[in-house]
């Protein structure tokens, strides 16, 4: 754990170069809200906050008359303003989200660091931020908050994870899709090892249900440039099941599905007005995040 922190996936050096995002990210934020949370409230959103004493100029159709039954006192209900996002995040941890060839991140301590930071500026930004995990089930399904008390924890609950078992993306999507009531952020961060027409029928079911969505879809660098010269035997991290491959026959074929497969989610999400980042985990996550969010603020 990191001392400035004491956060295992919360790293000092990378919030130091991060420390401007948070303004860039007001930004990515303030243009997802515009249809997020519209509601016939001018100024309030559907989600009751607290009361304040009524002053002056407030909307009379904001009044709490059950409390001025009560106490003979004119009172306005407020509710969270609508610049407040709610933000869901989707982490994958099946198996295959432990591999790593070159013994440093694996992808899903990659796509932990990412979810930390993420939920981070969130937070800070007053944004409610919820962590949902899966596999072939869903294993971690927090609710969407803003208080420092619930983002600790959320990175208590991260840091006890391990990748394991199994994966079912599409259909874990789909009864998220149907779960999830209020219209949010959608960020699912997986290396989507599943039928590819399959995922995209569940993230169509996201839009369909007005969710915005952002995808990092993630990879170990070694599963991008197949770099491997020797025979050797792969082993399924989901199923263990083992294969035996001379690399010089299989690189090309291997390559082409692989551009095929990434290719297959750029262009359904493009259709889908859903944003596709692709990396891998030799890309500091930090920078990476950067040069998205940079790109989205650009005109």
């Amino acid at each position: 754990m990191t001392k400035q922190t004491g956060y295992r996936y919360l790293e000092p050096q990378a919030l130091a170069r991060v420390k401007n995002l948070s303004v860039v990210a007001r930004g990515v934020v303030e243009g997802f809200i515009s249809g997020l949370h519209s509601s016939p409230y001018k100024g309030f959103s559907v989600e009751f906050a607290e009361h304040r004493k009524y002053t002056a100029g407030d909307d009379p159709k904001h009044l709490d008359y059950r409390m001025l039954a009560r106490t003979d006192r004119l009172y306005i209900k407020q509710y969270e303003e609508e610049t407040n996002m709610r933000v869901r995040i989707l982490l994958d941890t099946s198996g295959s989200m432990g591999y790593n060839h070159d013994g440093n991140l694996t992808k899903f301590d990659y796509c932990a660091y990412l979810t930390a930071v993420l939920s981070y500026l969130m937070t800070r930004q007053q944004d409610s931020v919820g962590l949902t995990t899966f596999d072939t089930q869903i294993q971690l399904d927090m609710p969407a908050r803003s208080s420092p008390r619930h983002f600790n924890e959320m990175m208590h609950r991260l840091e006890e994870i391990t990748p394991g078992k199994q994966t079912d993306v599409a259909e874990t999507l789909h009864k998220l899709a149907n779960r999830f009531k209020r219209r949010c952020l959608i960020v699912l961060i997986s290396d989507l090892y599943d039928e590819p027409e399959a995922v995209i029928r569940a993230l169509h079911h996201f839009r369909h249900r007005h969710h915005e969505v952002i995808l990092f879809h993630v990879f170990d660098k070694a599963e991008i440039e197949f770099p491997f010269r020797e025979v050797i035997a792969f082993r399924d991290m989901e199923t263990n099941e083992r294969i035996q491959v001379d690399p010089a026959y299989v690189r090309d074929t291997y390559i082409e599905h692989l551009r095929k497969f990434i290719e297959t989610y750029r262009r359904a999400c493009a259709e889908a007005q859903i944003d596709y980042v692709m990396t891998d985990t030799s890309v500091p996550y930090d920078f990476m995040l950067s040069r998205y969010i940079a790109k989205r603020n650009m005109p």
